[in-house]
């Protein structure tokens, strides 16, 4: 008898209304119905809104309204009723549905957290509309660890080819000029200890290789270009190492990622957001994951935006490519079962 792995209960939200996360959706649902994941799929969003842009890009996904006490036909996506305030025009947000993007990350969060879902994949959402409604909103990964009252959570962008390409950060979602300062000591030493502990549960790496980032060019150059590697990043790694993890560096950025030393490392750990995502994006983009690492539940996301120029047009639309999406499906079905194991 050979084990069979669970099969997780996935939550998806749609993301921004006016967005291409509809279709995307829509598109992920047709494909479940053409090759079924291993997963009871639910996408959390507005029923009509759904429907009707499926309908406009020439697509019929089956959608059947979700019941938690009982589970959809075979190959069908359930569809978790989160109403607009307002009908969506494709490629205009409207800060009026602002309430309704965040309502479907809240209960998403929360019925993660109760163990109702076993993972949470987030379609992209419009940060300034959400901003011009009056919501203090720096993004998912920090919404999310606000939500569940988690102190550090780390965003790690993961392109699945081989050798595998991953990339965590220090920082996120900071201006530039506000980056130095939130470089500390505990900054660089909980991230490393988040990703070496999520590598083991969740990615089963069995002794991760972490490589981590200077802050200032070539590392500081020995101090002549910044101290933060002496001062800050070294020392962290260097408490890290005596902890158990095997982090190394810093190294200069525009050296680790070169392919042949970045194969050596599991992951690595860039102080900030523009550092590293950049060179994953332009390995991955439209392939890539985003993973929140140290929530109490696995989230992941698409690599892209909400892509409201091909949302404005239907014939543009039909050409969106689902590919993040359905990867970050995949990896959260993985994810889960790893950590039920």
């Amino acid at each position: 008898m050979t084990d069979t792995p669970p099969r997780p209960a996935i939550a998806i939200t749609s993301g921004e209304p006016a967005g291409i996360g509809p279709e995307l959706c829509a598109m992920l649902a047709v494909a479940h119905a053409r090759v079924p994941l291993p997963a009871r799929l639910v996408i959390l969003g507005d029923r009509a809104l759904l429907r009707e842009r499926a309908a406009r890009i020439g697509i019929e996904p089956h959608f059947v309204d979700y019941d938690p006490a009982s589970f959809a036909p075979h190959g069908a996506v359930e569809l978790w009723h989160m109403p607009v305030a307002v009908p969506a025009v494709p490629g205009q947000p409207d800060p009026t549905n602002a309430s309704a993007v965040l309502e479907m990350l809240r209960h998403g969060a929360d019925a993660c957290a109760t163990g109702a879902f076993s993972a949470l994949v987030t379609a992209p959402v419009q940060k300034s509309a959400i901003l011009d409604a009056g919501y203090k909103f720096a993004g998912h990964t920090e919404f999310l660890a606000e939500r569940t009252g988690t102190p550090r959570v780390v965003m790690l962008l993961v392109h699945e080819a081989e050798p595998p390409l991953r990339v965590a950060l220090v920082t996120t979602h900071l201006a530039l000029a506000e980056v130095p300062a939130a470089i500390t000591f505990d900054a660089v030493l909980e991230t490393l200890a988040i990703v070496d502990r999520e590598l083991r549960k969740r990615f089963r790496v069995a002794a991760p290789r972490l490589g981590v980032c200077g802050l200032n060019p070539h590392a500081g150059e020995g101090g002549h270009l910044g101290r933060e590697e002496i001062d800050v990043i070294a020392p962290a790694i260097a408490q890290a190492r005596s902890r158990g993890i095997d982090a190394s560096g810093p190294f200069p950025a525009d050296t680790i990622f070169v392919p042949r030393h970045a194969a050596g490392h599991d992951a690595i750990v860039a102080m900030y957001h523009d550092q590293g995502l950049p060179v994953l994006k332009a390995a991955s983009f439209g392939g890539g994951v985003n993973v929140t690492l140290g929530l109490p539940f696995v989230r992941t996301s698409v690599d892209h935006g909400t892509a409201l120029d091909l949302a404005r047009d239907a014939k543009a639309a039909r050409t969106a490519d689902p590919g993040s999406l359905v990867a970050a499906v995949e990896l959260a079905i993985r994810l889960a079962n790893a950590g039920n194991r």
